[in-house]
């Protein structure tokens, strides 16, 4: 087995030429490549964070799979930690039994010997392990737009708008970023000085308030609960995420939503209008760059 070396340089990349979106022909080395120059800023994204990841051994044609556990012929060097499957104590008691060995990415040669193995996207949750592998509390707000039919990206910026006004008034400050997909997240970083609790449950109910206070006022604009067939003209403000056991995709990982690959982007909030659009990998880079 290669050595661990922490910049990628000695994990070795089997099938380097295998497409994995065949309408751009990005190929996992292109998919390497991308992981090992975004990594300085991904890595702090994903640092002593869960990792659940989306795998298309054989391109985005072919199976998808979504993996928390560890695999078989995960190199020892990759952190792992085994994490009730309802953190917390939000869950049902047979959930909080159940357990997950989720593995932890702690640098370029783990993201290197993940994207050997296809792992296209990262998905995480809004808290971080302790050193001992304790559940810490959230250390972040998340609020996932996602439109309906007939509406769009647009749409999204301008209840992105409106909800950073409300998270302003409150105290919090929140970044936007394009999922990659087809909305929007926000994100607002919570410290031991935020101004609202910062357990699981009262975040958890924050956001739901502010996405059902404001699903009331704009009824025609934005809804809180509902199933797909309901949100048409809609945006939903999916506030759910903030449950310690849900995860979003990671800022700066590559997502397959389409034929060429995407990539969950932050942004600055002068971009947040009429032309968003959603960024690809190279527009991620040049944007680093």
């Amino acid at each position: 087995m290669p050595r661990h070396s922490g910049d990628g340089a000695r994990v070795r990349l089997g099938s380097p030429d295998k497409v994995l979106f065949p309408e751009t022909g990005f190929t996992k080395r292109d998919l390497a490549d991308y992981y090992r120059r975004v990594s300085p800023v991904f890595l702090e994204q994903l640092r002593d964070r869960p990792i659940s990841r989306v795998r298309y051994p054989d391109g985005i044609e072919g199976q998808r799979i979504f993996q928390r556990n560890i695999s078989r012929g995960m190199p020892g060097w990759i952190r792992r930690f085994e994490v009730s499957a309802s953190p917390g104590a939000m869950g049902t008691p047979q959930d909080r039994a159940r357990t997950v060995t989720y593995p932890v990415v702690d640098d370029a040669d783990g993201l290197a010997w993940m994207a050997g193995q296809a792992t296209v996207e990262f998905h995480t949750p809004q808290w971080r392990l302790g050193p001992r592998g304790g559940v810490r509390r959230p250390d972040r707000l998340v609020i996932d737009l996602d439109p309906g039919e007939g509406t769009g990206l647009e749409e999204c910026a301008r209840v992105a708008l409106m909800i950073r006004d409300r998270l302003e008034h409150d105290g919090l400050h929140p970044r936007p970023v394009t999922s990659g997909g087809k909305g929007l997240h926000l994100y607002a970083r919570l410290t031991a000085q935020a101004p609202i609790p910062t357990t699981a449950r009262a975040v958890h109910g924050y956001a739901r308030r502010l996405a059902e206070g404001l699903a009331a006022e704009h009824p025609g604009t934005v809804i809180a609960h509902a199933s797909k067939q309901d949100r048409v003209g809609r945006v939903f403000i999916d506030w759910s995420q903030n449950h310690p056991a849900k995860t979003t995709v990671t800022p700066y990982s590559l997502r397959a939503k389409g034929g060429s690959p995407s990539a969950a982007a932050p942004r600055d909030w002068d971009e947040i209008g009429p032309g968003l659009a959603q960024l690809g990998p190279a527009d991620v880079l040049d944007r680093l760059d």
